[in-house]
């Protein structure tokens, strides 16, 4: 059984950073493509971004392009996302994800594993 687990998550002001982390356990971290996705209150939950298993080629919403950077080691098992210039709409519960899909995977199904979350606040 694959365990995702996020940490890293808390308070920033607009303008801040962060940087989330997401350890994996279970199974070979590498064969799995890896995203992140975000929930904020009452809304769905939307990808993020992603990043193939060799870390070769990554992919954004458009909304945190320039801001935010997917990363992995995978000789750690872990997953980041860099977050800079935060902003009060990055304020969500953030989810990481692996996939054995191939393709984009900006879609919440095509993913097999999921962290339980960790929340990021961005305050004005």
């Amino acid at each position: 059984q694959v365990q995702l687990v996020e940490s890293g998550g808390g308070l920033v002001q607009a303008g801040g950073s962060l940087r989330l982390s997401c350890a994996v356990s279970g199974h070979t971290f590498a064969i799995y493509a890896m995203g992140w996705f975000r929930q904020a209150p009452g809304k769905e939950r939307e990808f993020v971004a992603r990043i193939s298993r060799s870390a070769g080629n990554t992919y954004y919403v458009d909304s945190v392009k320039g801001r935010f950077t997917i990363s992995r080691d995978n000789g750690k098992n872990t997953l980041y996302l860099q977050m800079n210039s935060a902003r009060p709409e990055d304020t969500a519960v953030y989810y990481c994800a692996a996939s054995r899909g191939l393709g984009q995977l900006v879609f919440t199904y095509q993913y097999d594993y999921w962290g339980q979350g960790t929340q990021v606040t961005v305050s004005e």
